[in-house]
């Protein structure tokens, strides 16, 4: 019986959503203001009013995870952030890094997400079909590691939905469509091993009154100020 209780957090709004480009493992800068406001809100949430009593807090690699992590810690114990690379999210490679959206567009189209999983997306990155089985290992060993605990931990929207694909046997591509939103909380139990319960996904009340990026804050500015 495992009864490992998973809380998947996706990482506040990052400075590369800002940017319009795209953030991947080498070009990561953290977050945006906005997501710093979004973690605290989350981090705040908790103190008020505990929901569940954390063992472990992980992140991936990536700055804007790993800020989320450590804002919303002291909500949780204060404890130590594991940091571990596998819940990373899908990575471009090194050719597309960094490019903006529009400038990856022009060299190479836009992806086919719900295509073939193993086909290419990012010239030299990750395939879906990769991606997948990475955070398969991710998931695999967490739960392994930490049998019956609760375990937070600060990821990112493509890694929810490779989660969610592989809980609940869908397809990798297609199927359905989800929108995971900055810093909303996704929670699963694991019944019994292989066997998941979704609690709930993209909780994220603690967001009430904030603007859902920071271009929707900035176009609300622009036409108080018109």
């Amino acid at each position: 019986m495992s009864n490992t209780r998973l809380l998947l957090v996706r990482h506040g709004e990052s400075n590369a959503t800002v940017s319009r480009s795209i953030g991947g493992p080498r070009t990561c800068t953290g977050l945006s203001p906005l997501g710093r406001t979004q973690a605290e809100r989350l981090r705040d949430r908790w103190m008020r009013h505990p929901e569940v009593a954390v063992d472990v807090l992980m992140s991936s690699a990536f700055p804007r995870a790993r800020e989320t992590a450590q804002i919303i810690a002291p909500a949780i114990g204060s404890m130590g952030v594991d940091i571990d690379p596998l819940w990373g999210e899908h990575d471009p490679g090194p050719e597309c890094d960094g490019l903006s959206y529009a400038d990856f567009i022009e060299r190479h189209g836009m992806p086919n997400w719900e295509g073939d999983p193993h086909g290419v997306t990012f010239p030299g990155g990750e395939t879906v079909a990769e991606f997948h089985h990475r955070i398969g290992i991710a998931l695999h060993r967490t739960v392994r590691n930490n049998e019956g605990k609760t375990v937070v931990v600060c990821c990112h929207g493509g890694v929810v939905d490779a989660v969610l694909r592989m809980s609940l046997r869908s397809s990798l591509t297609g199927g359905f469509e989800v929108h995971t939103m900055n810093t909303s909380v996704t929670e699963m139990v694991e019944v019994r091993p292989g066997r998941w319960r979704l609690v709930r996904y993209n909780d994220h009340a603690h967001l009430a009154g904030l603007p859902s990026s920071t271009s929707s804050e900035i176009a609300t500015q622009q036409q108080s100020a018109g």
